[in-house]
């Protein structure tokens, strides 16, 4: 091991040195793939054509020591991106964008129905995914398609509603699982106030994960079909347009995680279900409210604002919700004041790494 010290700059060029040989290794195969096809195309027989194509995938894997379902799941993606977003391509190639993203762009590119929406999506993402986790992107990704085709996403959001179902499957050590697809507001709902609750109870040695399961048991076991949930609080996002019924659309909780047809929140709201925070966001600066305080800790108010503005912690790339992070006063309290523009949310972690003043570009909290 080398004694001279090591820079993040240093990791930087490390990964995209590793990214570029993923390319590069992606790029044979797609050549690998694109000349065994043109062998197995010269068959004459039918069922021998068909067990040539299929044996490609099998001398993938077996050269690469893959699965075959590994190799299909990527040559698909690689294959997707390589023909119809060539900006994207090219930005793997140059070690800007990852497999991950690769794979990302390749599923929204499935998804699409319009060919003008793949060429936008090819023109702006590289810009977004270069310089933003695979789960951001995913995000942006999601917000995207329902921007440029909201009446196909809301489409499909109708038909997997339809899908909603609950699964009990019993494993080992007396333990299950249960599984549960329903829609997105509702488990927004649950999370919440599985989290708020949860943390609420004090006097035992139970970690917040076992008082939330333990809640979660004890409300489908107790509780009434059609009850309302009591203390859970939702808010969302919804654009000026799709609230004033120009235009059918989207809502989307206030930190990013997950979205639904602007109607059904409608629904939720006007059958007395959890209460439903609404904010208006101001087009240009993206500001929600400005609210001064003079007390050192954020009233609900102010707690409410933040997480519209941010949606998850501060630091980039930290997907943590903004309702469960801590608020951090940029410039520290009493000095700098408790206003929207000094507070922002810090996920615990982060938070404890600022005051000890291990959090890059952040300065040490007081």
């Amino acid at each position: 091991m080398s004694n001279t010290p090591i820079a993040t700059d240093d990791l930087a060029e490390a990964k995209r040195h590793a990214v570029i040989a993923e390319a590069q290794l992606c790029a044979r195969l797609l050549d690998y793939q694109t000349q065994e096809l043109r062998v197995a195309e010269q068959e004459t027989e039918p069922l021998r054509r068909m067990v040539s194509r299929s044996a490609i995938t099998t001398q993938i894997a077996a050269a690469c020591g893959w699965s075959e379902g590994q190799v299909r799941s990527r040559m698909h993606a690689v294959r997707t991106v390589h023909d119809r977003t060539p900006t994207a391509w090219t930005a793997f190639q140059t070690g800007d964008i990852d497999l991950s993203a690769v794979r990302e762009i390749a599923h929204t590119i499935d998804t699409l129905h319009e060919i003008e929406s793949v060429t936008e999506l090819d023109a702006k993402v590289v810009a977004y995914a270069a310089g933003h986790t695979v789960g951001e992107l995913r995000r942006w990704l999601r917000r995207f398609v329902e921007r440029v085709e909201a009446e196909h996403a809301l489409a499909r959001a109708e038909e997997q509603r339809n899908n909603r179902y609950v699964r009990i499957d019993h494993g080992d050590d007396a333990m299950s699982w249960i599984t549960a697809y329903v829609p997105s507001p509702a488990a927004g709902a649950i999370e919440r106030r599985l989290h708020k609750e949860a943390r609420a109870i004090t006097g035992d040695d139970r970690t917040l994960a076992q008082r939330e399961a333990d809640l979660l048991v004890a409300w489908a076991t107790n509780g009434e079909d059609g009850q309302t949930a009591p203390h859970a609080e939702i808010a969302v996002v919804v654009d000026a347009d799709i609230l004033a019924g120009a235009r059918d659309g989207f809502a989307e909780s206030s930190d990013g995680a997950w979205s639904a047809p602007a109607a059904w929140i409608t629904e939720i709201a006007t059958a007395g279900n959890p209460f439903w925070y609404r904010m208006l966001r101001e087009p240009v600066t993206g500001d929600i409210l400005t609210i001064e305080y003079r007390g050192r800790f954020a009233p609900k108010l102010l707690r409410r604002a933040l997480e519209f503005r941010y949606r998850t912690c501060a630091v980039p790339g930290c997907l943590t919700p903004a309702w469960k992070c801590e608020i951090d006063h940029q410039l520290p309290w009493p000095r700098g004041s408790t206003t929207a523009a000094n507070t922002q949310p810090l996920s615990k972690t982060h938070h404890g790494q600022k005051g000890h003043g291990l959090l890059p570009g952040h300065a040490t909290a007081a």
